[in-house]
């Protein structure tokens, strides 16, 4: 039972609440929140460290009529219990389910969809223009993480909101920084009392005594604001938001519901932009995720008494942890390679590295274009960078890869995590669109291993070439091949055949080859005999194998875990139309359409890209 969450419908209901009943209501949120991520899995550590800055945002702004736009989202899961969904809060990131994520079509309390980061300055302010063109008068607040400031998107952000001078909000959530007694104190002392309606007035006034004053007015006018500001620069950390035009408010506890509710209140009277600098804790009240917040950022189920994770994040069977250790073992014998990555160090396996070859590893933060453009200079002058970056977030990189990387022909090696769909972060987080979004940028190789050993392979291979050379590989768990040593590289653009078939071929790429393989059997049960060619490389198609493939006057089956616009089907129906060569090709993969969330093997089968998927389509087709 949840006596006080129990009554609580929408943010109406915790606008009378007394203080005390807040503090309540918030462990009640985070207890609910440990409960359910313990079965779902989900982004627990951040959720928890704002429960209160969620309750005191809800408590003094009125909405959905004023606007929080959270940055990435994951963060959300007490504003989606308190804005009524806190009886559908157990399907979270369940296939049918609600979002890990905020979603406009969710709820009204949504105002903006997200899931990467650095987006919500910008978003709010579009916002709050629009606002002031049709002569509005909500607020707009945004809340922002201290790691999502490093994107480039948010300062961009920053500089225009400071530039136009509107009415807007901005919440610094900085989880990393802890506030000391002495200085802690003093500061939100000195932010409750500068932004209350007596200071503000007595400002105002003083500014128009001082201007008032024959002959030196101006002056001492002048004198005073530098003198605050020294003051502001002495005591708070706030110069550069000061500098980009903000008035700076900050930093507050972000546990202590009574400082939040009263400054935000004084704030949500001030005119022009505002940055309020709230530190919390990521992992509050869960011990587990206060000692080890990177693990329990994004993780699986775990025991809820002791904080064991069912399913160990980045085990020794999964992609992820083949690519860290064979980066590694690269680097023993090669000194040129860097590793770079986008504040994803554990996401993508390189906390090995990072441990042995300090010297040699760059996590940038939350900067992917600059991450892209780093590598470049790196590569011009003989370095051998590996930008690891989920698939997903290399997307927004696409002009650094195309005119930096690709333009000049450097040998920038791009592994691609999490290449396909994901499950359970849903669609801002597939990746879908690699494969469309790199084939068609001159110089680019891209290869597609189908297991852990081919991924090995592809890394060396990549090493050898003197290019550009991408290439992606699925979440999760390998196919348990052993991993042979040494290490052979694959010929670029030379796909495999793997099993014969007189009755057509399926063309194959990545991880869709072994499903493939499963499909040909269903069908050889039933009378169908089918070749399976693993493509390997979307870029250079293997030409001889494909109309080879042709020759034989039989149907031709694609299958890609990428979106088919623009995909290896897509590059193979170019290949045949530029031969002159007329073909029955069924392109099997990610339809135009966002996928949502679920297991990866529920919307594998939902995109019939499961052996049986494949295996009635391909019968189908042939009988059609």
């Amino acid at each position: 039972m949840n006596p006080i969450l129990d009554q609580i419908e929408n943010p109406q209901d915790i606008r009378g609440l007394a203080i005390t009943d807040l503090s309540l209501l918030a462990e009640e949120i985070r207890t609910l929140i440990v409960d359910t991520v313990a079965r779902t899995g989900g982004h627990l550590a951040s959720s928890l460290g704002v429960v209160e800055l969620t309750l005191a945002l809800h408590r003094v702004f009125d909405t959905p009529k004023d606007k929080i736009v959270w940055d990435v989202g994951h963060q959300t899961y007490a504003h989606k219990i308190i804005t009524g969904r806190s009886c559908r809060f157990a399907s979270l990131r369940q296939q049918g389910g609600i979002s890990g994520f905020p979603k406009r079509s969710e709820s009204p309390y949504d105002c903006f969809d997200v899931g990467h980061s650095g987006t919500s300055i910008s978003a709010a302010l579009g916002m709050a223009v629009a606002r002031d063109k049709r002569g509005g008068q909500e607020k707009i607040i945004a809340v922002i993480g201290d790691g999502s400031l490093t994107a480039g998107l948010a300062l961009e952000g920053l500089n225009q909101a400071g530039h136009l001078r509107k009415n807007l909000i901005v919440v610094l959530n900085d989880n990393e920084m802890s506030i000391s007694t002495n200085v802690g104190a003093l500061s939100s002392f000195l932010s409750r009392k500068l932004t209350s309606d007596f200071f503000v007035r007595l400002k105002k006034e003083a500014e128009g005594i001082l201007q008032g004053v024959p002959m030196f007015g101006k002056d001492l006018l002048a004198l005073a604001r530098r003198a605050e500001d020294s003051l502001k620069g002495f005591l708070t950390p706030g110069m550069l938001f000061e500098a980009l035009g903000f008035n700076y408010v900050g930093p507050l506890d972000g546990h202590d519901l009574e400082e939040l509710v009263t400054t935000l209140a004084n704030v949500s009277r001030l005119d022009g932009p505002v940055l309020v600098h709230v530190a919390t804790k990521k992992g509050k009240g869960f011990p587990p995720a206060e000692k080890n917040p990177s693990l329990f950022h994004g993780v699986g189920s775990f025991d809820r008494e002791t904080g064991a994770v069912h399913e160990s994040k980045g085990g020794t069977g999964t992609y992820t942890a083949v690519f860290g250790c064979t980066l590694s073992e690269l680097a023993e014998k090669d000194d040129r390679i860097v590793a770079i990555t986008a504040a994803m160090t554990d996401g993508t396996g390189l906390a090995e590295f990072r441990e042995r070859f300090p010297g040699r590893f760059f996590d940038v933060g939350i900067a992917e274009q600059h991450a892209v453009t780093f590598a470049a200079g790196l590569a011009c002058q003989g370095r051998r960078p590996v930008v690891a970056i989920y698939s997903t977030f290399l997307q927004r990189a696409y002009d650094s890869i195309l005119h930096d990387v690709c333009l000049q022909n450097l040998p920038v090696i791009f592994a691609l995590d999490r290449g396909g769909l994901v499950g359970s972060d849903g669609p801002t987080h597939h990746g879908a669109f690699d494969l469309s979004y790199l084939r068609h940028m001159p110089n680019m190789t891209i290869m597609a291993p189908r297991d852990e050993l081919e991924l090995r392979r592809a890394m060396v291979t990549a090493l050898s070439h003197g290019g550009p050379f991408a290439f992606r590989y699925p979440r999760g768990k390998g196919t348990g091949i052993p991993l042979a040593v040494p290490i052979n590289p694959v010929e670029i653009g030379r796909g495999e055949k793997l099993v014969e078939g007189a009755d057509g071929t399926i063309l194959a790429i990545g991880s869709m080859v072994n499903p493939s393989l499963e499909a040909a059997e269903f069908l050889r049960k039933e009378g169908v005999s089918v070749a399976v060619v693993d493509l390997r490389f979307p870029k250079p198609l293997d030409k001889a194998l494909i109309l080879d493939a042709a020759k034989a006057a039989k149907p031709i089956v694609t299958v890609e875990e990428n979106t088919l616009l623009g995909g290896v089907g897509s590059g193979v129906l170019e290949l045949l139309a530029d031969q002159g060569v007329s073909r029955p090709v069924l392109r099997l993969g990610l339809p135009d359409a966002f996928i949502d969330q679920g297991t990866q093997a529920e919307l594998r089968a939902g995109c019939r890209l499961d052996a049986a998927g494949i295996a009635a389509s391909i019968k189908n087709w042939l009988r059609g």
